[in-house]
């Protein structure tokens, strides 16, 4: 049980470093970003709007 455990934790480690690196990566690239902004006396930044999530469906003709 305690080796399954292991094995387990040995290959999600890698994916969570990685969630945590981009994290911090993109933290960093808008904190710089609020930083040019108000230096250049353009204000805050302004969030951009949240994508729109679209809902497709097929139509068909039926005889």
């Amino acid at each position: 049980m305690l080796t399954v455990l292991a094995i387990l934790v040995l290959l999600v480690l890698p994916s969570v470093l990685g969630i945590a690196r981009d994290r911090r990566i993109d933290r960093q690239i808008r904190e710089a970003e609020q930083a040019r902004r108000e230096a250049e006396g353009l204000g805050p930044a302004r969030r951009p709007a949240r994508r729109q999530r679209y809902f497709t469906t097929t139509v068909t003709h039926h005889s």
